[in-house]
């Protein structure tokens, strides 16, 4: 059995992208996903979780307030703030 060969279509011919077509690509702004603020809210929050951890160290009086009350609740709160700063949304400015 022969099996039928066909020949192929005509080549599709493509250009290189020209200076005009590569300057109107490049000319689009570049859309982060984070804020600046949303930057900051979260260098705060890993600040805050470090704080509590430094709160929560230490060798004597293992059971003092500061440790078993006070820095798990400063630490809670850093992790709270990372992720509000996380799916805040950013703010949105029509040009």
């Amino acid at each position: 059995m022969a099996q039928n060969q066909t020949k192929p279509g005509t080549p599709i011919k493509t250009s290189a992208p020209t200076r005009s077509t590569l300057k109107e690509v490049n000319s689009t702004p570049i859309k982060f996903i984070f804020d600046k603020s949303n930057y900051r809210l979260f260098i705060i929050s890993i600040a805050v979780v470090a704080f509590g951890f430094i709160l929560m160290s230490g060798t004597t009086d293992i059971y003092s307030n500061t440790k078993i009350v006070i820095a798990p609740i400063v630490v809670l709160a850093g992790f709270a703030l990372g992720f509000f700063a996380i799916l805040r949304k950013p703010s949105s400015k029509v040009d």
